[in-house]
C-alpha cells in the first residue's frame, strides 16, 4: 500500500509538472525573445536620438564618440548618414542575430544587432531554474507521499494486528486513535467488538466456574445414592434410593437451567410461592451424610410453615452454598433458623466455627475471595441467585458467622408456627 500511495502521488506530481512546466517553458522562451527584441529596438531608437542631437548641433559623429553610448558593449550598431561612410560600433556578431533599425530626423538610420546566443543563454538559465524547482517539487512530493503513506498504512497495520488478536482470543481493546476519522471509526468498532468479546468470554468462564461449583455437590450425592443401590439387593431399598436419585437428577436439571438463565440475564427469575420447610428439609437430608462423615451435626429451628416468593431450586442452591461453606470453613453444629421480619422471611445459617477473618469483611461475597484454598465463588454465586429472585443474601455477623437469606413472604399467609426447639434432620 505504501508503494502504491507513493507511486500514485508521484505520478500526479509528474503530470502536473509536465503540463504546467512545458507551458511555462514555452511562455518564458517567448517572453525572453520578445524582451530581447524590445531591448534591441529601444537601443536603436536611443542611438538614433543621440545621432540626431549631435547632427542638429553640428557636432562630430564618429565611432569613438558613439562607442561610449552603446550599452555594455553587448550590441553591434551601424549608423548610416547620408553623404558619409557608414559608422560601425562594436563587433559584428556571427550567426543568427536579433536586429532592429530606427530612422533619424536628419535622414540617418541606426541598425542595432544582438547575438541570439545571449537570448539562448538566458533561456537556458530560465530552464535550469524551472528544472530545479520541478526537482524540488518532486522531492517534496515524494517526502509528503512517504509521510502520508506511513500515516495511512501504519494504522491499517495496527488495525489488522488488532483484528488478528481478536481472532486469536485476546480481546483486550487498544484504545488507540490515529487522527483520521475513517480509521478512528474502524478502531472504535474493533474496540467495541473487543469489549463485547471480553464480556462474552468472561460470562462463559463464569458459567463454567459456576456450573463446576454448583454441580459438584449434587453429583457427589447422586454418586453416593447410586453406590448404595449397587451395594444392596433389597428391592425396597433400591426403589427408595432410586426415587431419591431421580429427585436429585431433577434438581440437577433445575440447577443447569438456572445457571443457563443467569448466564443470559442474571436479573431473570421465575419466582413462585413455595414452602420453605420443604426446601430446608431437602437440604438437611442431602447434607446429612457429609456432616455425619465429618463428625458434625446439622439442625433446623424457628418458625414453621413459612411460604416465600422465589424459585425453590435457586433458594436450595443458596442454602447449599451456605451449608457447604460452613462444612469447609466452619466448625461444630450448623443451624438453620427461620424467622420473620416485616414482610420478609429470613433463613439464617450459622455454625460454631472461628468466624470470618476481619480482613475479609464485606468482601466475602466477591469472586475469588476465600479464607482458605477454595474457589471463592460459592458465596458470589449464592448472592447472584438470591438477587435474581428479588431477595438478598447478607452477612449478619462475623463471629460466630451468621448469614441471612431474605425472601419476600407470600401475601395474606397464615401465621407461622414456631416450635422454638432445634430439630435434627
Amino acid at each position: 500500500m505504501r508503494r502504491r500511495l507513493i507511486q500514485s502521488t508521484l505520478a500526479v506530481v509528474l503530470v502536473v509538472i509536465a503540463v504546467f512546466g512545458v507551458s511555462l517553458v514555452i511562455v518564458e522562451t517567448r517572453t525572453i525573445s520578445n524582451s530581447a527584441q524590445e531591448r534591441v529596438e529601444s537601443e536603436a531608437v536611443r542611438l538614433a536620438s543621440i545621432v540626431d542631437s549631435r547632427l542638429f548641433g553640428a557636432q562630430q559623429v564618429d565611432a569613438e564618440v558613439l562607442r561610449e553610448q552603446v550599452t555594455q558593449d553587448r550590441y553591434y550598431a551601424m549608423i548610416r548618414i547620408p553623404g558619409e561612410a557608414p559608422i560601425e560600433v562594436g563587433d559584428r556578431p556571427d550567426g543568427d542575430v536579433i536586429s532592429a533599425t530606427a530612422p533619424g530626423e536628419e535622414g540617418e538610420t541606426v541598425t542595432v544587432q544582438e547575438p541570439r546566443s545571449s537570448v539562448t543563454r538566458e533561456v537556458g538559465r530560465t530552464l535550469l531554474i524551472i528544472g530545479l524547482v520541478a526537482l524540488l517539487a518532486v522531492v517534496a512530493a515524494v517526502l509528503l507521499a512517504v509521510r502520508q503513506a506511513n500515516r495511512l498504512a501504519s494504522p491499517l497495520t495496527d488495525l489488522a494486528e488488532t483484528a488478528e488478536r481478536l481472532g486469536s482470543g485476546d480481546p483486550r481493546p487498544r484504545h488507540k486513535r490515529y487522527g483520521v476519522p475513517e480509521l478512528d471509526r474502524v478502531a472504535d468498532v474493533l474496540d467495541g467488538s473487543a469489549e463485547r468479546i471480553a464480556r462474552m468470554l468472561t460470562a462463559e468462564r463464569r458459567l463454567a466456574a459456576d456450573a463446576s461449583h454448583q454441580l459438584r455437590t449434587p453429583l457427589t450425592a447422586l454418586s453416593m445414592r447410586l453406590e448404595e443401590i449397587t451395594l444392596t439387593d433389597d428391592p425396597d431399598t433400591v426403589k427408595e434410593e432410586a426415587t431419591i436419585a431421580l429427585t436429585q437428577v431433577e434438581r440437577l436439571t433445575d440447577v443447569v437451567e438456572r445457571l443457563l438463565t443467569n448466564s443470559r440475564d442474571p436479573r431473570t427469575g421465575s419466582a413462585v410461592s413455595f414452602d420453605l420447610d420443604e426446601v430446608i428439609q431437602q437440604q438437611l437430608a442431602e447434607w446429612r451424610p457429609a456432616y455425619r462423615s465429618a463428625g458434625r451435626a446439622i439442625v433446623s429451628s424457628g418458625k414453621r410453615h413459612l411460604r416465600a416468593v422465589g424459585t425453590p431450586g435457586a433458594v436450595a442452591q443458596v442454602l447449599a452454598a451456605l451449608i457447604e461453606n460452613s462444612l469447609m470453613h466452619g466448625g461444630g453444629t450448623v443451624a438453620l433458623r427461620t424467622r420473620v421480619t416485616g414482610n420478609q422471611a429470613v433463613i439464617e445459617v450459622t455454625d460454631e466455627g472461628p468466624g470470618i477473618p476481619a480482613d475479609l469483611g464485606a468482601r466475602i461475597f466477591e469472586r475469588a475471595i476465600s479464607g482458605r484454598n477454595s474457589t471463592g465463588i460459592g458465596l458470589a454465586v449464592a448472592r447472584d441467585l438470591a438477587e435474581a429472585d428479588g431477595g438478598r443474601l447478607e452477612m449478619l455477623q462475623t463471629k460466630p458467622p451468621v448469614f441471612g437469606l431474605f425472601l419476600s413472604r407470600t401475601p395474606l399467609q397464615k401465621p407461622a408456627d414456631d416450635d422454638g426447639e432445634p430439630t435434627v434432620r
